[in-house]
Order: C-alpha cells, then structure tokens, then sequence
C-alpha cells in the first residue's frame, strides 16, 4: 500500500460515512450542475458508483512499475507510489522549459523577425531594385504572419522585388527546422500566385479571430523574381518593418496545449540547450543533479527525471506564473475545453474543466510511455498537485489508469468541479503580433540574443 495511504483512508472514511450510507449497495446520485459558458466556476457534484475508497484502493495494485505523487496546495503528501524511481517524463517535460522561457524573458516577450532591403524602392512601380531579406528567430511563425509582412509591405507601396530573397541562419516557418525550406515556403506565401490554400484560409481565420473582416478579404501580394538563398544580413541594409510574436505567455499556451516539439527545441535552443536547461533546474529549482537526465527540451528520446523532481519543477512554475499574476489555465490545457492534447479527456460534465494538465506520450521509446503533470479541483474546493509517470505498457491502457486515478482523487473529495476559465480561440492567441514600419524602431540585432542566464 502506497506510503500514508492507510492512514489518509483511516480518516477519509469518517468523512465519507455520511455519503456512502449504511450499505454498501446504496449509492446516492446528485444530479451535476449544468457547466456555465464561458465561465466554468460552478462545482458539479456526482457521486460514486463505488466507494472512493474502495475505487482508489482497486487502482494500487496496478501501479507495479509505474509512479505517482499527489499533494495539496501545501506540499503534505497525499499519496504517492515509488516518486524517487527515475522515469521517462516524455513532453512532460516541456513544463520545464516553458519554466525557464518564463524566467528568462517573462510572460511579455515578443520575438523579433525583422524584413530588410538592399535595395531601392521605385514608388511609381512598387518595384524594390534589390534583395529582400529577412531574419529572426520566432518559433510560432506561420503563414499567418507571413501574410500579415505581405499586407504591411503592400501598404509601403511595395509589390514585387526583382532581386532574391535572403532568409538569415535560423530563421524558420511553419515548424520546419530547415532555413532553406523555411525561405522557400515565405516566398511561396508573399506572392498571391504561388500561394497555397492552407496560408489563405489561415490568414482568414487570423484575421476574423481579431475582428478584422476586411482584412480577411484582402490578397496581400509581393512577388520575389529571384531565388531563395540562406545568407547573413549585408552590410548596410536598412530594415523596412519589424514584426513582434504574440506575447510569450500566449505562445506558451499553444504550445503546451498541442505539445508542439519543434517550438519547445526552439524555446530550449536559446535556454542553452539540453546543457542550459539542466543547469536552471539544477541550480534554480534544486534538482538533485543525479535524479536528472535530460535528451531534448522537448521530451524526445530518453529523458530521466523521478516523479518528486517534477513535483519541484510544477511548484517552481506555479510560483513563477503566481509572480507575473497568471495561473496554469493561462499557458496550459485545461482538460475537455482546449484543443489539443486534452481535448477529449475529462470532456463531459461535470468533469470537463476540472484537470488542467500536461501530457506525455512516447508509444516506441521505453517501451511505451504515458505522462500526466498537472493539478485536479474537488467539489469540496480543495485543489491537488499530481505527476503520474507511466512506463513499458500501453499507451492507451496508461491514460485510461491515469484517468481512473485522477477521478478516484476527485471523488474521494465530493467530485469534480471545474476551474474558473474563460477559454479564447487559440488562433487568436498567435494572431496578436505587432507590426512596425517605423524604421526609428526597428530592432537592430539580426537575430534574437543568443547568450542568456542559463548559458553560462
């Protein structure tokens, strides 16, 4: 039996005396509380077809070569199961790098891609006698934005370049690590002949997500004649607009609710890398450098950490967010609401909105592996931590026991409720970017800054 476990029911079951009844065949159904829109503050109570107890006790058994560790707000353990065994947290694991992202440029940062020019612009012909050239490092830049550079060129008076287009090391588009690829695909998105129909219909929904109707009828067009090559900025080329992403924290929030792997290598490459990571959550964090081993920043390959060193890694990004005044629900999926990875977990009533949580999914590696990090709320109002590390099984068996346990959680403290959440369209969150044809304000750096605190 899992460490405090029998002294946890031994005073649980004076709480539940009342709700189970004096026999065991009688269960007392409550019926839920209707899920309010978009607000979900409202608890929904429903009772168990079993005994909590009895429902939490059946589930130990199969918890043989797996690891759980649940606590409350306060850090009392409320139950756990071999926490210290080091696991594959798979993108469980993302956690820490949003952690460190947050720390290292707070919840505002912008990431920069900047468009510049050798060349003349003609105003008579909108023709730009020269090379258009862009650079930056932004990992959530898609089609959309690609549009949006279109638009903001077109309303400069520019139309088509008669040079190449220049793409800066590093610079990537559309979550393809390729600079090349990354260039080919701009251009493609730039010129209205070549365009594909996914950038159109994305820069459509951008668009409507912000309000903008007429934009979304627009065609921006600017045609590149030359080739596509991967070069450094020149000398003396003058920058025409500035592009900002959306805000980190809405960044963060797409890319934990869909575990994007290349966003997080991106996040992780200007953290230092796999190196850089390690050593926050050493040196930060206070992780026991013998119970870390980390292979990517995304959760790829085989990582190693124990369940009670994520603990300390979800309570550092709790504390972090609290210091910015923003909560889980602000860059994580909540469970049966966001799209993604939890969409269709914990989806009906009155269970929908209760999880906010991070996946971890690894079907080959290991032997397969399933991860769930996050935090659970009770009709009784109290709210619980939890890691839950599987390994060397079925993935889909693995998600099935993590939602069996989280529910037994729930209904050991009167049922789910859902927290308070008023979800926005994720299309909207990348589509706030900042746009800026003031050249006395444009950034000057090529890229965004490599060096950072965790390089070091």
């Amino acid at each position: 039996m899992g460490r405090r476990l029998a002294a946890w029911i031994e005073s649980g079951l004076l709480m539940l005396l009342g709700a189970i009844g004096a026999s065991a065949q009688t269960s007392v159904m409550t019926a839920p509380t209707a899920l309010p829109a978009p607000s979900l503050a409202t608890p929904a109570m429903i009772a168990p077809a079993q005994p909590p107890m009895s429902a939490l006790l059946e589930i130990e058994p199969q918890l043989v070569g797996q690891s759980v560790l649940v606590e409350d707000l306060n850090g009392q353990v409320v139950f756990e199961h071999d926490a210290d065994r080091l696991f594959n947290p798979a993108s469980a694991i993302k956690l820490a790098t949003a952690l460190a992202a947050l720390d290292a440029y707070g919840p505002q940062h912008r990431f920069v891609t900047v468009v510049w020019t050798d060349g003349v612009l003609d105003p008579q012909t909108g023709t730009i006698a020269g090379d258009l050239i862009i650079s930056g490092r932004d990992p959530s830049f898609y089609y959309e934005h690609a549009m949006l550079i279109a638009y903001e060129l077109n309303r400069l008076g520019v139309r088509q370049v008669t040079g190449d287009l220049v793409v800066a090391p590093r610079f990537t588009m559309n979550f393809d690590p390729s600079t090349f690829r990354s260039g080919r695909k701009f251009r493609e998105t730039l010129d209205a002949a070549r365009r594909p129909a996914t950038a159109t219909r994305a820069w459509r929904e951008a668009r409507l997500a912000l309000g903008d109707a007429k934009g979304a009828q627009t065609t921006p067009n600017v045609a590149v004649a030359g080739e596509v090559r991967v070069d450094s900025v020149p000398a003396g080329a003058r920058p025409l607009l500035t592009h900002r992403s959306s805000a980190l924290v809405d960044v963060l929030k797409v890319l934990l609710c869909y575990s994007n792997n290349f966003m997080a290598e991106r996040l992780g490459d200007m953290l230092g890398g796999v190196a850089g990571l390690s050593r926050y959550l050493i040196a930060k964090v206070g992780l026991d450098p013998h119970q870390l081993k980390l292979a990517s920043t995304s959760g790829l390959g085989i990582n190693r950490l124990s369940a009670r060193a994520m603990m300390k890694i979800y309570r550092a990004l709790l504390a972090k967010l609290a210091e910015y005044k923003l909560s889980p629900v602000d860059i994580m999926p909540v469970a049966g609401i966001d799209p993604g990875t939890l969409q269709k977990r914990y989806a009906a009533s009155p269970s929908r909105g209760s999880v906010i949580a991070k996946t971890g999914t690894l079907p080959r590696s290991d032997g397969g592996v399933s991860a769930l990090v996050g935090e659970l709320r009770a009709a009784n109002g109290e709210t619980l931590l939890f890691v839950i590390f599987n390994q060397r099984g079925s993935v889909a068996r693995f998600r099935h026991l993590q939602d069996r346990l989280v529910a037994a959680l729930q209904q050991l403290h009167g049922g789910p409720a859902p927290f308070e959440y008023a979800p926005r369209a994720l299309a909207m969150k990348l589509a706030q970017t900042e746009l800026d044809a003031s050249l006395a304000n444009t950034a000057s750096d090529e890229y965004e800054p490599a060096d950072n605190r965790f390089d070091q």
